[in-house]
């Protein structure tokens, strides 16, 4: 992200703030997944779903980046 794409910026803006409720959601999974993963070790789905949403937590940057490395110089 050296140089500065704003177009691509702007395009990627409404779809990021969509992202980021779902990033929101992703923390409320993650920690619940956490909790669930710390009572009761012999169940792996959990940390599959915690890591399942701390990728819903990243998901936000990833668009913008995506959106930004798409709208030529």
């Amino acid at each position: 992200m050296g140089d500065c794409r704003p177009l691509g910026f702007l395009l990627g803006l409404p779809f990021a703030l969509i992202a980021l409720v779902l990033s929101v959601l992703g923390a409320v999974i993650w920690v619940f997944g956490t909790v669930l993963s710390c009572l009761c070790p012999c169940c792996i789905c959990f940390s599959g779903l915690a890591n399942l949403a701390v990728s819903l937590i990243k998901l936000p940057v990833k668009i913008i980046t995506w959106f930004i490395d798409q709208i030529p110089c």
